[in-house]
């Protein structure tokens, strides 16, 4: 299956994990590594987002954090602000393999 914008975690439990994935838009292409990242403020962010510059070296572009679901269940949030990138994370459809999540972009509320 092609796939575009997901990120391929080194296992399923994907706060530890670390991983790489694309995100697609139309008018860009990112190859993107999170790895993840600790920290003692509850509202730090579970992993670092990086993609390449144009010379290849890693720039830090965003954050995935944590949510707790009003049923409470844990979700994932993407962010990148300079692109005004917003996603949750989740499977595909008939997709079973929970180290790899779907990117699935929504628009801010203002």
């Amino acid at each position: 299956m092609s796939m575009t914008n997901f990120i391929k975690f080194t296992n399923d439990d994907i706060e530890g994990a670390a991983g790489t994935g694309i995100i697609s838009t139309i008018d860009r292409d990112l190859d993107i590594k999170v790895t993840p990242f600790t920290s003692t403020n509850e509202k730090a962010p579970t992993h670092r987002v990086y993609a390449k510059s144009p010379r290849g070296h890693d720039i830090e572009v965003g954050g995935i954090w944590k949510k707790i679901s009003a049923e409470q269940k844990a979700y994932y949030t993407l962010s990148i602000k300079r692109m005004g990138f917003n996603a949750n994370l989740g499977r595909y459809p008939g997709q079973d393999d929970a180290s790899v999540q779907a990117i699935i972009e929504w628009d801010p509320r203002d």
